[in-house]
C-alpha cells in the first residue's frame, strides 16, 4: 500500500510541480489548501501577489482535479488571525517581522502535521525550495540546489522532531525546470507568477493594515538626528524598518538611514550609514535543528532573508536564546527578524534577533 503524504497546496506552480513530483514517486497523495480569511476576492490582476486568495484556492483544486488526488480546503482564519496580530504589535513594538517564518511554524509545519496525523499519513510536503537529507542517518535539511530560490531560511523553525517526516520535491530543482515540469504535465499554473507581496498585505501597505488593526493607537513622531536635532516628522514609526533608506521624508545633503524606532516616544533615529554596523547581535527563542553546542560553533549567519550570511561565532545562552558574534561587522542588524545559522548547505537552527551588540 503506498504512503501517504499529505501536501499543502497553494495554487502556485510549485506546490502543484511537488505534487505531481510525489505522485511520480508513489506515494499517495493528499492535497490541502489553508483557507485563512487574510483577505476577499483579488482584482484580476493582482492575483499574483498572495497565496491564499479564493483564485489560488481555485487553482490548487483544479490541479489536484487533473491528477485525480483528495483535496481538501481548510479553515484555519482563527489561527492566521494570530500571526496578523504578531505582524502588527511587532511593528508597533519597534521591531520589522518575519511573518513567512512564523506561518511555517504555527501553520504549515504545525498544523498541516496534525492534519495529516487524522488522516493516517506518515509524512507531510509543501513546495519549498529546500532539501531534507537523510544519507547519514539523522535527518538534516538543506539549503536549496537553486540558491536564488532557497528558502531554507524561512524555515529554521521547523520542530527537529518532524525533520524525517519532511519531503521537498522540488528542493533538487531550479525554478526553470520546475516550469518545465508544469508545462509537462499540462498543468494550467505553468506560467503563473510567483507570489511577491505578503498575502495578508496584497496592496503592500503594511501601515495600512496596521492603522486599521490597531486603531486606538498614536504613532506619528518626529525624526531626528543622531546628534538628536529634531529634522522632521513622520505619520507613524510603523512605516520604517532599521537600515530604511528611502522614503524617510526628509531632505538631507548626505546619505541618511533609520538606526533606531524608539517607540515608547514614537521617535525615529536617522544617521550616516557606518552608524549601522554592529559586532554582534544577541538573538532569543532559538531553535536548534542540531544538539545545541555546549561550547559555542563557527558558522556561517544570514540576518535577512537577502543577506549573503556572514562569518560568526554562536554561543547558546542558558535561557533559550543565543549571542552571535560577526567575524566582520555586520550593517543592518534589525531586531524582530531572524538569524539563521548555516554549516555549508546544512540548517543548522535559528532565532530571533533582539538586539545589535
Amino acid at each position: 500500500m503506498p504512503e501517504r503524504v499529505v501536501l499543502a497546496m497553494s495554487g502556485g506552480v510549485d506546490s502543484s510541480v511537488a505534487a505531481v513530483l510525489l505522485q511520480r514517486q508513489g506515494y499517495d497523495v493528499v492535497g490541502l489548501f489553508m483557507r485563512t480569511g487574510a483577505h476577499g476576492e483579488p482584482v484580476a490582476e493582482s492575483r499574483h501577489r498572495g497565496c491564499c486568495s479564493a483564485l489560488d484556492a481555485g487553482d490548487a483544486r483544479r490541479v489536484a482535479d487533473r491528477l485525480g488526488i483528495p483535496f481538501y480546503a481548510l479553515d484555519f482564519e482563527r489561527e492566521f488571525d494570530r500571526i496578523i496580530d504578531y505582524f502588527a504589535d511587532e511593528y508597533l513594538a519597534g521591531r520589522t517581522p518575519n511573518p513567512c517564518v512564523v506561518c511555517n511554524t504555527w501553520l504549515k509545519f504545525g498544523q498541516l502535521w496534525e492534519f495529516a496525523r487524522q488522516l493516517g499519513a506518515g509524512r507531510i510536503a509543501t513546495g519549498h525550495y529546500a532539501r531534507i537529507d537523510v544519507s547519514s542517518g539523522a535527518p538534516r535539511l538543506l539549503r536549496a540546489v537553486d540558491s536564488d530560490k532557497d528558502q531554507s531560511y524561512v524555515l529554521f523553525g521547523i520542530r527537529r522532531e518532524i525533520l524525517g517526516r519532511l519531503l521537498f520535491p522540488i528542493g533538487g530543482l531550479t525554478k526553470p525546470d520546475v516550469r518545465a515540469l508544469a508545462r509537462e504535465a499540462g498543468l494550467g499554473v505553468a506560467e503563473k507568477p510567483d507570489s511577491v507581496e505578503i498575502c495578508f498585505v496584497p496592496d503592500g501597505d503594511h501601515a495600512g493594515l496596521i492603522r486599521r488593526r490597531r486603531p486606538e493607537l498614536e504613532t506619528a513622531g518626529v525624526i531626528r538626528d543622531s546628534s538628536g536635532t529634531v529634522v522632521g516628522e513622520h505619520s507613524g514609526y510603523e512605516r520604517f524598518t532599521i537600515g530604511q533608506r528611502k522614503g524617510l521624508g526628509v531632505a538631507a545633503g548626505a546619505r541618511r538611514f533609520v538606526l533606531d524606532i524608539i517607540p515608547e516616544t514614537r521617535e525615529v533615529v536617522i544617521g550616516e550609514p557606518e552608524r549601522l554596523l554592529a559586532a554582534g547581535l544577541i538573538a532569543s527563542r532559538v531553535n536548534w535543528l542540531i544538539d545545541p553546542p555546549a561550547d559555542g560553533l563557527s558558522c556561517t549567519a544570514k540576518i535577512r532573508y537577502r543577506h549573503p550570511g556572514a562569518a560568526a561565532r554562536v554561543t547558546a545562552e542558558p535561557d533559550g536564546g543565543a549571542r552571535v558574534d560577526f567575524a566582520e561587522p555586520q550593517s543592518a542588524i534589525t531586531p524582530g527578524q531572524a538569524v539563521v545559522f548555516y554549516d555549508g548547505a546544512q540548517v543548522l537552527g535559528g532565532g530571533w534577533i533582539e538586539r545589535a551588540t
